[in-house]
C-alpha cells in the first residue's frame, strides 16, 4: 500500500512540476529569454522520464530524474540570485540569460499586474529597432515574480527528489527480492518429474 501511494504521490509531483514548467517556458519564450528555455525543455524532458520510470517500474529512470533535480535546483538558486542581484550578478548583463542576442528582459516587466508602460519618443539611447519605456505602477515589480515563480521550481524539485529517492529504493528492493525467489531457476534447477505408471498385460503360452 505504502509503494502504491508513493508512486501516486511522484506522478502528482511530476504533473505539477510538468505544468509549472510549461507555463514557464511559455512566459520566457515571449521574453526571448534564450537561456531559461534550453533549461525548461531539458527539465521537461527530466520530469516525463520520471513519470515513464514511476509507471513502468524503473528505478534507473527514477535515479536520472534525483540526479537532473539536483542541478535544477542549483539552476533555480542562481535564478533567484541573479533577480535579487546577489553579490557581483546584475540584471544589466543581458547574455546571462539572452546569450547576448537581443536586448530583451523578462515578459513580466511590461506586463505585470497592474503595471503601465509608457513608450518615450525621440531617445537617443535606444539603438536600431528597439524602443525605450518606462515602466511604473507595478503592484509586484517584475523581478520579484521571476523569484516567486524559482522558488516554487526548487520547492516542487525537494518534494521531486525525496519521493524519486523513496520510489527507486522501493523499487530495488522488489527487484532483489524477486531475483531471490527465482534464484533456483538460474542454477538450472528443475523439479521432479511425475513418473509415469506401467500398465501389466497377462501373458499367455500356449500349452
Amino acid at each position: 500500500m505504502g509503494k502504491c501511494d508513493g508512486r501516486v504521490t511522484l506522478v502528482a509531483i511530476c504533473s505539477l512540476q510538468l505544468m509549472a514548467a510549461l507555463q514557464r517556458q511559455v512566459f520566457d519564450f515571449l521574453g526571448y529569454q534564450w537561456a531559461p528555455i534550453l533549461a525548461n525543455f531539458l527539465h521537461i524532458m527530466a520530469v516525463i522520464l520520471g513519470i515513464f520510470g514511476t509507471v513502468q517500474f524503473r528505478s534507473r529512470y527514477l535515479i536520472l530524474y534525483a540526479v537532473w533535480l539536483v542541478l535544477w535546483v542549483g539552476w533555480n538558486s542562481f535564478i533567484i540570485c541573479f533577480y535579487l542581484e546577489v553579490g557581483h550578478l546584475s540584471q544589466d548583463r543581458d547574455i546571462l540569460m539572452t546569450f547576448n542576442t537581443s536586448l530583451h528582459r523578462s515578459w513580466w516587466m511590461e506586463h505585470g499586474p497592474g503595471c503601465l508602460v509608457t513608450p518615450v519618443l525621440d531617445s537617443r539611447i535606444a539603438p536600431d529597432d528597439h524602443h525605450v519605456i518606462t515602466v511604473s505602477g507595478c503592484l509586484l515589480d517584475y523581478q520579484y515574480i521571476e523569484v516567486l515563480s524559482a522558488a516554487i521550481q526548487v520547492l516542487l524539485a525537494l518534494f521531486g527528489f525525496v519521493y524519486a529517492c523513496y520510489v527507486s529504493k522501493v523499487f530495488q528492493d522488489d527487484e532483489d527480492s524477486f531475483d531471490f525467489i527465482g534464484g533456483f531457476e538460474s542454477y538450472g534447477y528443475q523439479p521432479p518429474q511425475k513418473t509415469s505408471h506401467l500398465q501389466l498385460q497377462p501373458l499367455y503360452t500356449a500349452g
